[in-house]
């Protein structure tokens, strides 16, 4: 990557809207901005200040836009170099006649992410960073835009620091009684060391320990709805909605396909899922609906299983339970409003239930509450204060430190060589160096930053 050249792009989503803007990065910007960009007042362009204008080309004097400009002076800026910015009219034709001026006049098209990158790369922010520049666009909750803006806040990132220093202040003692004789240090004190290596494995510890809360808060849930026909499936699923988006009738075998909709259930971003009513039926469309409903079992990371407890638990009841042992599993208990009937076989007992009312809605906020807490635990439950690992590059990298940590400690006890020792630190302080950004490799760079949108 060229990391001294121009680069121009539009950072805002395509179509048409209100406003449109175009971003340059790079020694050339404040030229390209003097070039096309005519401020009504006269005199150049101070720093950091908007300034009403218009566009044109120098070429023939052609206005393209009335638009608003910015120049920011590196190393004030979103990349540490200079930036111009150019807010003109949403119009998918404007914006792209004012970006093909910038590239006319020495601006390249930008790689996806390459402002962010080079924010990395300029040492504005770290990999965390960056990374959670994408995370706060693709929030699809409060609660996970707000762990996004822990990491872009820097808070993760401190964590990762604590750990570096303490296993470089412990590496630095190894080598310091590797390279010198014991007669000018004394034998090797590996207690401090070892308290130091121990410090940053907790440290470890403690984030790995939140990582599934993050990726859920990050990633989301899938939830299935699954159950008999006119067990209430749909029901539950416009109830869970607060909208009539199921069709539902006292007629059996209503759904046919899978219908997916997206909801916020205390703060964890859920796309749930109602599947066609398990039976054995001699209608084709509605075997390949039931069809789909299994085939989506094992996809799913969590399982309703919805049952009417206004009747017995019969046969079928007992082969759609069969086919959800391997499954994270609630069982509702749906029309608890009528008369109960219902009563579950001891091989189910294990399983959590929730009785409901679909049609009433009671308990349906205790269900809720349920399958927030199968994914969310403690502090992540309500994030405020909540910091941790949601990502499984970063997952990955401090595993990998934690169990070169633990040989480490092992090693110490048992009286392994110093040598060896550093060896270890060595390796552990790469891996979470990694997370960061520190001793990341560019083929790793270049997955990360391509998963960014053009513009940002």
């Amino acid at each position: 990557m060229y990391v001294h050249d121009t680069i121009a792009a539009i950072s805002t989503p395509p179509g048409n809207g209100g406003i449109g803007i175009v971003r340059i990065s790079g020694e050339q910007a404040a030229d390209i901005a003097t070039a096309i960009f005519k401020p009504v007042c006269n005199g150049g362009l101070i720093s950091h200040r908007f300034y009403f204008g218009v566009v044109t080309d120098p070429m023939d004097g052609d206005v393209i836009d009335e638009s608003m400009a910015v120049l920011m002076r590196a190393p004030r800026s979103y990349t540490r170099e200079d930036v111009f910015e150019i807010h003109c009219h949403g119009g998918m034709l404007v914006v792209d006649q004012v970006l093909s001026l910038c590239l006319k006049h020495g601006a390249r098209l930008a790689d996806p992410g390459e402002f962010t990158r080079r924010a990395f790369l300029n040492g504005r922010i770290d990999l965390v960073q960056a990374e959670s520049v994408m995370d706060i666009i693709s929030s699809k909750s409060e609660a996970a835009l707000r762990l996004a803006q822990h990491q872009r806040e820097g808070l993760l990132s401190r964590r990762i620091e604590e750990i570096h220093k303490d296993l470089l202040h412990a590496l630095a003692l190894v080598e310091a009684y590797i390279d010198f004789p014991e007669d000018d240090l004394g034998e090797a004190d590996l207690s401090s060391i070892f308290d130091r290596v121990q410090s940053a494995r907790i440290i470890i510890d403690n984030l790995l320990s939140g990582f599934d809360d993050g990726r859920v808060l990050r990633e989301g849930i899938s939830v299935l709805i699954i159950g008999k026909p006119n067990a209430g499936k749909s029901s539950l699923l416009n109830r869970l909605l607060n909208e009539n988006r199921a069709i539902v009738t006292h007629i059996p075998g209503t759904t046919r396909d899978i219908i997916e909709e997206t909801l916020n259930i205390g703060g964890l971003p859920v796309r749930l899922l109602d599947s066609a009513g398990i039976r054995h039926t001699d209608d084709l469309v509605e075997q390949e609906g039931i069809r789909r409903a299994l085939d989506k079992i094992p996809q799913a990371d969590l399982v309703l299983f919805v049952m009417d407890a206004s009747h017995s638990f019969d046969q079928e009841d007992q082969l759609i339970f069969e086919g959800l042992k391997e499954s994270r599993l609630i069982g509702v208990l749906n029309k608890s409003d009528l008369p109960p009937k219902l009563e579950l076989p001891e091989y189910c007992q294990g399983m959590t239930c929730v009785p409901i009312s679909a049609h009433t809605g009671e308990g349906v906020d205790l269900l809720r509450d349920h399958i927030c807490r199968c994914f969310l635990h403690g502090s992540a439950i309500d994030s405020r204060e909540f910091i941790a690992i949601s990502r499984a590059r970063h997952h990955d990298a401090l595993v990998s430190a934690e169990s070169i940590l633990q040989r480490f400690l092992q090693g110490i006890q048992v009286k392994v060589e110093l040598e060896l020792l550093a060896v270890d630190l060595r390796e552990a302080l790469r891996a979470v160096g990694s997370v960061t950004g520190q001793s990341t490799p560019d083929d790793i760079l270049d997955v990360i930053f391509s998963s960014f949108c053009i513009g940002k």
